[in-house]
């Protein structure tokens, strides 16, 4: 039996590609778990890059397993070094008999590890530095007795007719590993698989086109960067308008005007470009213009740690400016990305409100293998009305009046950010405030009946557990794999929607309980902090990171160990 064949309890193997910008390490390992997913394991991908124009430590690491993985590990089974910094950098997380691929230069300087002609052979073939990952590529596809043609494949899917140099570097490396070491036992086939390797951010992406995306506008800011590139390249074959335009205030401004004309529009950014915003979210707001806008945080404050990770944003997204409807969701997953880009489209649009999906730098470009569950998401239909009577403010029991747009017949469209009467004019007579803004805030009660049967809260681990961790966006993703390896079971809680808070479902939960404990990437507990004010439930134990880093899954264990003993 191989090593890594599936067994009872399959065990977790840890990989990572690492190397000098410009080396392609980010690349080389995504395409190593790509070979991976496709021969049946599921995988979890994360990336990392420092905050700079030119150089730096860039790497991929993946974890995979045969059975559902939901976050990458740190102890390595094997580290495949594009330079000797990485090594140097991640040797100390090398496991005991942890493999190094490396070329023979660096490899030298680390007994046992596997000296590649990297720099050598890239050189002898013509081919670009960047290319050499690919005979180190090959040399793993011989230790761990991998059919090299699913690397091959790989190569002419992403290179098509330029792969040539990439194959025969794999070849090459394939061969000299061959001749030179001994392979270690295999990482067997499970099954052939298709999955598709989808980061968050392209997962969101994926899931506005389904509920109806038309147009994006965006100015480009880490680690939300992403959305618009991936809308960028979809433009074509899903009939798109994607632009960038000079700055995030004409960025919101020309969704506004778009959706003014009767297109789903959205658009995104991080904390500074979304705080540059705000006026215009508080113009949606009171001319009830339906706008999504993805927020992906980053760590700590301002400019901040833009390519790592944080959950400093909730408060600040939670109080837009002004009294109105406002919806916040927070995926935890790319898969609930995708649902929940598809549900912002059809809850702004059903209800003429702005809905802001908060995500942040490790949901927004880590990936997994994943087939998305397009079956699930469609683009709803909305409340139209035209001709001359037309009113767009017209006051109803729900709060929603029919949706017009320019340019049809006999039909008046008027919205401004002033506050209005029913056909759109100004004033600021007290009564006409005062029916406005209770129409406006009559949409709650349709929000809050969506948001009761869609999955506000999930529940994991042991349901029946009265020891209980709360937790939001992407810190499921370690929280789940930490659940595997806690002495004791407990109840993980997850909270999807922010806003409006499931405050009579969470206030069941924490009055049941015996411990609680909340884990977020912030400092104050922003989590806790809002379940207090809406629920009056204090909870004052927090498992709380911001550093900057990710929560690791068997660190976060041994801390829940430490609080649930």
């Amino acid at each position: 039996m191989g090593l890594f064949q599936k067994k009872e309890s399959a065990p977790v193997y840890t990989f990572l590609v690492g190397g000098q910008a410009g080396d392609g390490a980010r690349e080389a390992g995504t395409n190593l778990a790509r070979l991976v997913a496709g021969m049946g394991y599921e995988v979890f991908i994360s990336v990392e890059y420092p905050s700079l124009i030119r150089g730096g430590h860039n790497f991929a690491r993946f974890s995979f397993s045969a059975e559902k993985i939901t976050g990458d590990y740190q102890a390595l089974d094997a580290i495949v070094a594009l330079n000797e910094e990485t090594i140097r950098l991640h040797l100390p997380e090398l496991k005991k008999d942890g493999k190094i691929f490396a070329d023979a230069r660096d490899a030298a300087k680390f007994p046992g590890a596997f000296g590649l002609p990297v720099v050598e052979a890239a050189k002898a073939v013509g081919a670009p530095p960047i290319a050499r990952a690919a005979l180190a590529l090959g040399a793993v596809c011989a230790c761990y007795g991998i059919d090299l043609k699913k690397l091959t494949a790989i190569f002419e899917e992403i290179f098509q007719d330029k792969a040539g140099k990439n194959i025969e570097l794999a070849t090459d490396g394939f061969d000299y590993f061959k001749e030179n070491y001994q392979p270690v036992a295999p990482i067997a086939l499970l099954k052939k698989s298709n999955k598709k390797i989808i980061d968050g951010n392209e997962a969101l992406a994926e899931g506005m086109i389904a509920g109806g995306l038309k147009n994006y506008f965006a100015y480009p800011m880490t680690p939300s960067s992403s959305i618009l590139h991936y809308l960028a390249k979809r433009a074509h074959d899903k009939n798109l308008k994607v632009i960038q335009p000079e700055n995030e205030i004409a960025a919101v401004n020309m969704a506004l005007g778009s959706i003014y004309a009767g297109a789903r529009t959205a658009t995104g950014s991080s904390a500074g470009g979304f705080a540059l915003m705000l006026e215009a979210m508080a113009f949606a707001g009171i001319a009830e213009l339906p706008i999504v806008v993805a927020d992906s945080q980053r760590a700590s404050t301002s400019t901040g740690v833009p390519t790592r990770v944080g959950q400093g944003d909730l408060d600040f997204v939670r109080h837009l400016p002004g009294e109105f409807p406002r919806v916040v969701l927070a995926p935890g997953d790319p898969e609930e990305a995708f649902l929940l880009g598809g549900a912002a489209m059809n809850l702004a649009w059903k209800y003429q409100t702005p809905v802001v999906v908060l995500l942040d730098k490790y949901l927004s470009e880590n990936a997994v293998a994943i087939d998305l569950p397009y079956n699930k998401v469609t683009a709803e239909e909305i409340k139209l009305g035209d001709g001359p009577n037309y009113r767009r403010y017209q006051l109803s029991a729900d709060g929603v009046s029919p949706l017009a747009f320019p340019g049809q017949k006999d039909t008046v469209v008027k919205i401004n950010s002033y506050e209005h009467d029913e056909a759109g004019w100004i004033t600021d007579r007290p009564d006409l405030t005062k029916a406005m803004t209770e129409k406006r805030f009559a949409k709650m009660s349709g929000i809050i009946k969506e948001r009761d049967k869609s999955e506000a809260i999930k529940i994991y681990g042991d349901k029946n557990s009265d020891n209980v961790v709360l937790f939001w966006g992407s810190v499921k993703s370690p929280l789940l794999e930490a659940l595997k390896h806690t002495r004791r079971p407990f109840k993980a809680v997850q909270v999807v929607w922010l806003e409006p808070l499931a405050d009579g479902q969470l206030t069941k939960i924490l009055k049941q309980a015996k411990k609680v404990v909340g884990v977020e990437s912030n400092f104050t507990g922003q989590l806790a902090g809002l379940i207090r004010e809406k629920t009056g439930v204090a909870i004052t134990n927090k498992i709380l990171k911001y550093d900057s880093l990710p929560f690791e899954p068997m660190d976060l264990a041994k801390q829940l160990d430490a609080f649930f003993r």
